[in-house]
């Protein structure tokens, strides 16, 4: 008994926040026969006394709450510190997912879907999340990270990066000087070799919005027309 709750306390602790029920019940399921510790809640105030009490390894939050949206609730957990976000939505419009990516949402699934795939991006989520023991530090153009600590630097100031913005800054300092298209951006990144590459897109904004010193007019992440981006040191 005590290895399997070793087990299930090295996978991690899950907050499902959906107001219905059928989904809610279905996702924490799902979740819980893959080995996580999953709490719910059905409304965001519900959903933020919840993780101020037991803070979660990762949130799977639906969009359309009634009362306090999930936009909202994702602001708020993020001002209480750095939490994985998976983002629900019934909605098809590319806006709304592009709204949740801008608040910092690390994926997103829309609705309906797959559990069994909900619990696969859960899975890819929360695995970038733990420290890669023995990596090395990097470093150029004044920007410093840690990929054990997950910690990163600009300047000696550090900087407030989602995990998803981590791991592609995280890249572009392992690879600079080469272009890399949004299609090996989501595989070499995200993991995935399908997806919806506007999230990329979205992750370069706010990444060259957090590094960059004119974000308007990018030295460091730049665009390679036609091809996708490069990181260039050298900002030239």
């Amino acid at each position: 008994m005590q290895q399997s709750h070793e087990a299930t306390a090295r996978t991690g602790r899950v907050l499902v926040v959906d107001d219905d029920p059928t989904v809610a019940e279905v996702v924490a399921g799902y979740l819980d026969r893959a080995g996580y510790t999953v709490d719910r809640a059905d409304d965001g105030p519900t959903a933020l006394t919840r993780a101020a009490a037991h803070r979660p390894d990762l949130v799977v939050l639906d969009l359309m709450l009634p009362g306090m949206d999930g936009l909202e609730v994702c602001r708020r957990m993020r001002a209480d510190g750095p939490v994985p976000v998976i983002m629900l939505t019934a909605r098809g419009d590319e806006d709304d997912r592009i709204l949740g990516l801008e608040v910092g949402a690390d994926d997103y699934v829309t609705k309906p879907f797959s559990p069994r795939e909900l619990v696969l991006r859960v899975e890819s989520v929360l695995r970038r999340t733990r420290p890669a023991a023995g990596a090395r530090m990097l470093g150029a153009a004044g920007l410093s990270l840690d990929p054990t600590a997950r910690r990163a630097t600009k300047n000696g100031v550090e900087l407030a990066l989602t995990l998803r913005e981590f791991d592609l800054l995280a890249f572009f300092l392992r690879h600079p000087g080469r272009a890399y298209g949004r299609e090996d951006l989501m595989r070499e990144v995200w993991g995935w070799d399908f997806g919806d590459l506007s999230t990329v897109t979205v992750h370069i904004r706010r990444l060259r919005g957090k590094v960059e010193d004119d974000p308007a007019r990018p030295l460091l992440i730049q665009t390679v027309w036609g091809v996708g981006y490069r990181f260039e040191p050298g900002g030239e």
